[in-house]
């Protein structure tokens, strides 16, 4: 992939454009957009050096896990592989689940009951599908449906601005909304500001990696910020009421300022950014078992590539489980998934330090700073992912809190290491890497 097809497939691993932030203006607009503003620069910022100056050094396959390996040791490094992959079981059943909630916006007969099932493993299917034609295919495509889904935004901030001009000024700012949604909107925020270092798993496809990378990084929080901000604030301007927001109330909106046919596009764009996130997603993840069996630390079937290099039974592996978490909530998801990913993500910030101290040779083109910035750009990240997991305490997923289910998908992965060891001592010593532990 070059720059272009790299900062689209980013753009669709973190975001998608506006689709999905609607549940944050339970806190109002005013807070909303604050919320937006500041968690590209407490949030995405630190984030994106980290991963600058890491996929930069070390552009391989597999890329966070990689990091984490190298820097703290083959235990962290599995760590931090079961982490994300247990958070994408979560992550990726969100994306679905949106495409059903904007197609039934339209046609709510095409998704009551097994139908919307029906839909979801369809989109799972056609993104297995994409995904073994290669990662060229998954960047170029991200890039069309980029352009496509937020043509009807565009064409819906010119209405609501020209709508807008005529309303005192004052009248979109105070219909707040609900104070008591501040917590639910910064964990909404977080969940559509998440997943920049999911683009380091794919180095090996990337044309120069070392260049690239730090570049797409921002390019893309940029692009990010702007398709979440600008909307929103064109609604406050046109004085659409906070309280009349809900997950997938964008067609609502268009369909009455503008008309049916706006609607109709809003809808057909946020099925396509299911579809872009999904796919680009499903790109990332499948690299992480392939890498984990090249490692013989999975069975080594789950290293197979096709003609085009894709790990093809990696991606239908990953395709099963994500499919079995379809039928949780929003906001279930969210919760769950922040737990499990902010966890990897603290430990690819130890590793940036880490690597500091015991590779200062390594050769670095693009640095995050001096040490110190290194030490402290994680401090802020770190406090949000605690502030996550403390506010969704009260979140129960499989009839147990999710802090708690989170706590012991995260225990597993000691003992999925351990029997990793066991199996890798099983195996004919010359089949062994060179650098087993």
């Amino acid at each position: 992939m070059r720059l272009l097809p790299l900062i689209a497939a980013t753009f669709f691993m973190v975001s998608g454009g506006p689709y999905g932030i609607e549940d944050i203006l339970g806190a109002g607009y005013l807070k909303g957009l604050i919320i937006l503003l500041a968690l590209p620069l407490l949030w995405s910022l630190p984030t994106a050096l980290m991963i600058g100056e890491l996929a930069s050094a070390l552009p391989e396959e597999g890329g966070f896990y990689v990091w984490v390996r190298r820097a703290m040791g083959p235990f962290w490094g599995y760590q931090e592989a079961w982490l994300s992959l247990a958070a994408s079981i979560f992550d990726m059943a969100i994306y679905p689940t949106l495409f059903v909630l904007y197609l039934g916006r339209l046609f709510p007969a095409w998704t009551a009951g097994w139908h919307g099932i029906a839909w979801e493993l369809g989109l799972i299917a056609l993104c297995c599908i994409w995904n073994l034609l290669g990662a060229p295919a998954v960047g170029g495509g991200s890039v069309g449906l980029f352009v496509l889904l937020l043509s009807p935004f565009a064409v819906l901030v010119v209405a609501a601005l020209w709508n807008g001009s005529h309303l005192p000024a004052h009248i979109a700012w105070s219909r707040s909304g609900d104070a008591g949604g501040l917590s639910t909107a910064i964990l909404v925020a977080m969940w559509n500001y998440m997943g920049w270092d999911n683009a380091s798993t794919v180095a090996r496809e990337v044309d120069d990696p070392c260049r690239n990378y730090p570049r797409a990084m921002v390019a893309s929080a940029a692009l990010v910020t702007v398709t979440y901000v600008i909307p929103l604030a064109a609604m406050a301007w046109a004085g659409v009421p906070a309280d009349s927001f809900s997950t997938g109330s964008w067609a609502d909106v268009a369909r009455t300022m503008v008309g049916p046919w706006l609607g109709m596009a809003i809808v057909v764009g946020g099925t396509l950014t299911s579809v872009g996130m999904f796919n680009a997603l499903t790109m990332s993840y499948a690299r992480l078992p392939m890498v984990l069996a090249e490692d013989h630390m999975l069975p080594s079937l789950l290293a197979r590539k096709n003609g085009r290099e894709v790990p093809w039974v990696a991606v239908l592996a990953c395709a099963v489980s994500w499919a079995l978490a379809l039928r949780f909530s929003f906001e279930r998801l969210i919760s769950i998934d922040l737990i499990l990913y902010g966890s990897s993500l603290i430990l690819e910030f130890i590793a940036l330090v880490v690597l500091r101290l015991r590779e200062p040779a390594l050769e670095r083109p693009f640095r995050a700073g001096s040490f110190v910035t290194a030490c402290v750009i994680g401090a802020i990240p770190t406090g949000l992912i605690l502030y996550a997991d403390f506010a969704s305490r009260r979140e129960h997923i499989a009839h147990m809190p999710a802090l708690v289910l989170g706590g012991l998908i995260a225990a597993c992965g000691p003992l999925l290491y351990s029997l990793s060891r066991i199996r890798r001592r099983r195996r004919p010593e010359q089949e062994l890497p060179a650098a087993a532990d």
